[in-house]
């Protein structure tokens, strides 16, 4: 009894160290989009230059993903996470200095260490969890839209309580971040070290795998149309007359209502042998609310704003259980999350900097919007190709993980993911 609750209380501890890992993925992001043009007249910054700033992280989750499941290896994926949460903390930390250059080497240095956790959770989630893995991604799914959401939303505010400094402001979830790397301490103990079987190399080798494309692509596009909306929007609300706290609390509310849909897509994904239907709904919204956005901008602003909010948090989570579902084991997982994440966030750099040089370009936001639809109609034919019912393929396994794999796989088939 008392090691049943043990193993209980150390499934919860997990739980948290997971969910306060989750809630300091986005936070880092959304809270420049609110400061955009504080950032702009503060440094003379133009809005390309803003762009390149809102797609550093991106460009670092692109080069870095990579490094993801080769860490993992060498360390293990639970001491891996913690070195991840403490360049985080280190990186924010650098933001508020008074240097352009530091603030660029912070943002990038940030994205290092979310590209690490975004690689890593995945494949934790598969090894510690098993059955119940689609749930867990649902949970620490809802924790990202919780970090994305308060980020956004208390930007503004926070500025203000730091006595009017933006730069302040962008430093605030540094000790989120330290927090997070301290929970996590006690369950080293009993993590697999590094060269054991849970932690050997595996090679899987994905790149010429077309499911793995597909989610890939998914990815990426999903990517693009979601940082440009976190980067832009309250800033294009702002060029329609609205104030800067209210512009904030749009991206914000943007984020808040995707929270729901990571249960509910985490849950749905998990049970449903074709993906395909929620892909499809997740897809038609951005565009909606896209569209929304371009014809009648401040004449439902809180409607356009929820429509991207569903789509967007409807499509990322589906995006996190593809991860797993089309995976056999973790091994899988982990390779399919560092390939899409690489490959998705380098891609999905073009788009804040994409969107910032054609406002430079035109002085308006109308070509801008019509880029972003005409994107999010294209994602609709390759989120369908994503979710249809698939594995991704070519692990090459030692032998003695043979039997293993194979049970892996077929418990995996059994449960319909």
């Amino acid at each position: 009894m008392d090691e049943a609750r043990g193993d209980r209380r150390e499934q919860l501890l997990l739980v948290l160290a997971i969910v306060l890992v989750s809630l300091n993925l986005r936070s880092a992001l959304t809270v420049v989009g609110p400061l955009i043009r504080d950032l702009r007249d503060g440094d003379g910054l133009s809005s390309t230059a803003v762009g390149l700033l809102a797609a550093a992280p991106l460009l670092a989750f692109g080069l870095v993903s990579p490094l993801g499941p080769r860490l993992a290896q060498r360390f293990g994926i639970e001491r891996t996470l913690v070195g991840s949460m403490l360049l985080l903390t280190a990186s924010l930390a650098l933001r508020p200095l008074p240097s352009v250059v530091l603030l660029f080497a912070g943002t990038l240095a940030a994205g290092a260490g979310i590209a690490i956790a975004n690689v890593l959770l995945p494949a934790l989630v598969k090894r510690r969890f098993a059955e119940r893995a689609t749930f867990i991604t649902g949970v620490y799914s809802v924790a990202l839209g919780v970090g994305a959401a308060v980020g956004a939303g208390l930007a503004v505010p926070s500025e203000g309580w730091l006595g009017g400094s933006w730069r302040g402001a962008l430093a605030v979830w540094a000790p989120l971040a330290l927090v997070a790397a301290l929970v996590w301490l006690p369950l080293l103990r009993d993590a697999p070290a590094a060269g054991s079987a849970a932690t050997e190399h595996v090679r899987v080798n994905l790149w010429r795998d077309r499911v793995a494309w597909s989610v890939t692509g998914f990815m990426a596009m999903q990517s693009i149309l979601f940082y440009s909306m976190v980067a832009w929007l309250p800033e294009i609300y702002r060029h329609h007359g609205m104030s800067k706290g209210a512009a904030g609390a749009l991206l914000s509310l943007a984020l808040v209502v995707g929270i729901p849909m990571g249960f509910l897509v985490g849950w749905l994904a998990g049970r449903l042998r074709d993906q395909r239907p929620i892909a499809l709904a997740a897809t038609l919204l951005a565009i909606a609310g896209y569209g929304g956005v371009l014809a009648a901008p401040t004449a439902a602003a809180w409607l356009w704003a929820t429509l991207l909010g569903i789509g967007f948090g409807a499509g990322f989570t589906l995006i996190l259980a593809l991860f797993v579902v089309r995976a056999h084991d973790a091994h899988h997982a982990a390779a399919l999350s560092g390939m899409a994440q690489s490959v998705g966030y380098t891609l999905a750099a073009i788009g804040p900097v994409l969107v910032g040089a054609l406002h430079d370009a035109t002085g308006d936001w109308t070509v801008p919007l019509v880029v972003l639809i005409a994107l999010a109609v294209a994602n609709v034919g390759v989120a369908l190709a994503a979710s249809r019912r698939r594995f991704v393929r070519g692990l090459d396994v030692p032998p003695r993980e043979a039997a293993v794999t194979s049970s892996s796989a077929s418990a995996v088939s059994a449960g319909g993911s």
